[in-house]
């Protein structure tokens, strides 16, 4: 008898926990490269000329659930319009494919899409610019079905700190406690991916639902303020909520993250946003390329900070987030969401059971989401929607 493998092992066992994966940028892909014509990104058809993204790949990576993201840039002056055609956008990608991709509001959504093949299709608004200091827009955002907000982008919001930014309030202001109290009893999860690690302490001070890391990886593995200190792990058992991993070279190989610098001030230098993947902006990240070669991730590099992620905060409380189409590199073995049986191979490699597989791919971001609306719907019974303001509580 021929043995099975950790590829095929990986496969069977995302055959009944695929993987949840926590942020794709597939939405701001489609507007920076086609103006959201979906006739010339026909992700039915093969798109990795173009994306990391289309329903094949997918298929083939095992993905059972997706929150796409519905970011817009923080410097855009009309963020809550720009944000609103992200979300029109997962709304016509979920109208124009619904043999494969299903709507799902809820961790029983996301059970009944796995229970019929499909990948539930989530929402998730990058940055609290998106609501404009509004708690009546935030409320707007969920009714539209966003489920997570992740409190800032990579500019602090007038109530929150950036981790690349400055600081401006020193964590959360007043006004940001009552952000992340509005979310909680709305039941749309607090990503604290891109926020600073004093954002991050007061959120879980703050917070009475689990909160999320969306796409962060480990400090201590790989010290950029992008990623999650220990310490601010050790928290997520007590809160219930959950750090999933990111793929990003920058954010998980040290080397990279020097490279990535030196990488973006080229990009400043040439006049483009150092974000821009336009096919421009990537002609110039290919040249820079050429010039100086890019230190490489692997799933390997991905997989050391599962490790340790899992040690500091424990198995219930990991998951991933890959960041595809919102990133220009990729890891060798990751290069798109075809890749995602990979890691999980490396992982049975280095001993991880299926149980707590598991709940790396599926368990865990299924039962946050479940443990915040439980949370939501006490605290509905109890609290009316708050009409506070930035002004009557900053100042």
């Amino acid at each position: 008898m021929t043995a099975v493998g950790p590829r095929e092992t990986a496969r069977e066992l995302l055959r009944e926990f695929p993987v949840v994966d926590g942020h794709n940028d597939l939405p701001w892909a489609l507007r920076e490269q086609v103006r959201y014509d979906l006739d010339a990104r026909d992700i039915a058809t093969d798109q990795s000329a173009h994306l990391h993204t289309d329903l094949a790949r997918l298929r083939a990576g095992g993905v059972g659930a997706q929150y796409w993201s519905v970011y817009v840039r923080s410097d855009l002056p009309d963020a809550v319009p720009a944000t609103l055609e992200q979300i029109d956008c997962v709304r016509q990608l979920l109208a124009r494919y619904p043999q494969t991709l299903a709507p799902a509001l809820s961790a029983d959504d996301m059970e009944a899409a796995r229970s019929q093949g499909r990948i539930a299709s989530l929402m998730g608004a990058e940055g609290g610019h998106s609501i404009a200091n509004s708690l009546a827009t935030l409320r707007a955002l969920y009714a539209l079905g966003v489920r997570y907000m992740t409190l800032t982008h990579n500019d602090n919001v007038d109530w929150a700190d950036s981790a690349t930014d400055e600081p401006g309030v020193g964590g959360l202001s007043a006004f940001g406690r009552e952000v992340v109290r509005e979310m909680n009893r709305e039941g749309m999860l607090v990503d604290l991916s891109h926020v600073a690690a004093t954002t991050m302490r007061d959120a879980l001070d703050t917070s009475e639902a689990p909160v999320i890391f969306s796409h962060s990886s480990s400090r201590a593995v790989c010290d950029h303020p992008r990623n999650v200190p220990d310490d601010v792990l050790e928290r997520l058992p007590s809160n219930g909520g959950m750090a999933m991993v990111t793929f990003v070279p920058k954010f998980v190989l040290q080397a990279a993250v020097d490279w990535t610098a030196a990488a973006d001030e080229n990009m400043r230098e040439h006049g483009f946003h150092h974000l821009a993947t336009t096919p421009e902006a990537m002609k110039v990240h290919r040249a820079f390329e050429e010039r100086t070669p890019r230190p490489v991730a692997t799933v390997s590099t991905v997989a050391d900070h599962l490790d340790h992620m899992r040690e500091v905060a424990g198995v219930d409380h990991i998951g991933i987030g890959g960041d595809y189409d919102g990133t220009a590199f990729t890891p060798d073995g990751l290069s798109d969401v075809s890749g995602y049986p990979n890691l999980i191979a490396e992982l049975l490699d280095r001993g991880w059971s299926k149980p707590d597989l598991a709940k790396l791919t599926w368990q865990n971001a299924v039962r946050v989401l479940g443990a915040a609306e439980d949370v939501a719907r006490g605290l509905q019974a109890t609290r009316a929607p708050s009409n506070a303001t930035i002004e009557s509580l900053d100042g």
